[in-house]
């Protein structure tokens, strides 16, 4: 395929980014994730978690102003479908990274070990915004948790029209309880914005081993029936996508789908981190370089909340963590 200028608009607060996540919430998700890091449920809910705080940072300036550079929805599917983001609901299923930043369901405070720079580790205590708690109940909707997403994927490209694609990442441990989801993925990779078509990628977590299957450009090999739906349901990773994943020492070729099979612990991490990388394609320092545009902005704002520090809130209101 060739790509053409596609998948490159410039990421800022009026072209955002939109990262949806589908997250398997079923009773499966109980189950031991392995290598003594808890349940799957467990394991995804701190990845999540994770990757939220990264967004966050990665919009900041000065650890207070915050950028709304992303957007964010995180939809879960097990007893029930709908968003899990705290602060998020039916009616505003997606958030900016601002309100995230400053609607955590919770802080917790963490210890850490971390390198102390001489070879040795030292303990941290960290401040740990929590925004999704894990659970596991119900079946493996996952039909009518992609059908749920496609509208809102479809609004948002409507009012985005110049942003670089939404990316959809699906994260299961199971196969759909409610039909075959290529249908309903494809529905989604048919939405757009001018920069390209919507991308949808597929995470399958893995209890306890099985030979992983990591970004693979054909079904080949795909033994299990739901293993080749899935990866029939996901997108080809475009450049941006292909230069992370071999970043982290994934093997990629130019038709290598965004899709991960029995996958462990590391994977969801890399694989969250990945479709955060996806978003930022001119990088963290073009990203975050002072322009006319925010000048204006933080004009703006103190005029609003008359502190002079750039931000749209009184002082004391900025995120403390």
């Amino acid at each position: 395929m060739k790509w053409g200028v596609v998948y490159s608009a410039e990421i800022n607060r009026k072209q955002p980014a939109l990262l949806m996540l589908l997250v398997d919430q079923s009773f499966s998700m109980s189950e031991p994730a392995g290598q003594g890091q808890g349940t799957k449920a467990d394991v995804l809910a701190q990845a999540v978690n994770n990757l939220l705080g990264n967004a966050v940072l990665l919009c900041s300036r000065g650890g207070e102003r915050i950028y709304n550079y992303f957007e964010v929805g995180v939809v879960g599917y097990g007893a029930k479908i709908g968003p899990i983001l705290h602060g998020a609901d039916a009616d505003r299923p997606v958030l900016p990274v601002k309100e995230l930043a400053e609607n955590p369901c919770r802080v917790d405070a963490v210890t850490r070990r971390v390198p102390d720079g001489a070879g040795g580790v030292v303990a941290v205590d960290q401040q740990m915004p929590v925004w999704v708690d894990p659970l596991s109940d119900g079946a493996t909707p996952m039909v009518s948790a992609l059908t749920y997403a496609e509208p809102v994927i479809a609004s948002w490209c409507a009012k985005h029209p110049s942003s670089f694609p939404p990316i959809v990442i699906n994260v299961t441990d199971g196969a759909s309880t409610d039909g075959d989801p290529r249908d309903a993925a494809n529905r989604i990779r048919g939405l757009s914005t001018d920069d390209g078509a919507a991308l949808v990628f597929n995470l399958h977590l893995s209890a306890f081993g099985g030979q992983a299957v990591t970004f693979p450009d054909t079904a080949a090999g795909l033994s299990d029936p739901n293993a080749q739906r899935l990866f029939e349901a996901s997108s080809l990773l475009p450049p941006s996508m292909l230069e992370a994943s071999a970043s982290l020492g994934y093997p990629v070729r130019t038709e290598s789908r965004g899709f991960l099979y029995n996958a462990d612990v590391t994977m969801v991490i890399d694989f969250l981190d990945i479709g955060t990388r996806a978003v930022t394609p001119t990088g963290l320092k073009d990203l975050m370089s002072p322009t006319a545009d925010d000048a204006a902005s933080d004009d703006g704002d103190d005029a609003a909340d008359g502190d002079n520090d750039g931000s749209a809130r009184a002082d004391g209101d900025e995120p403390t963590w």
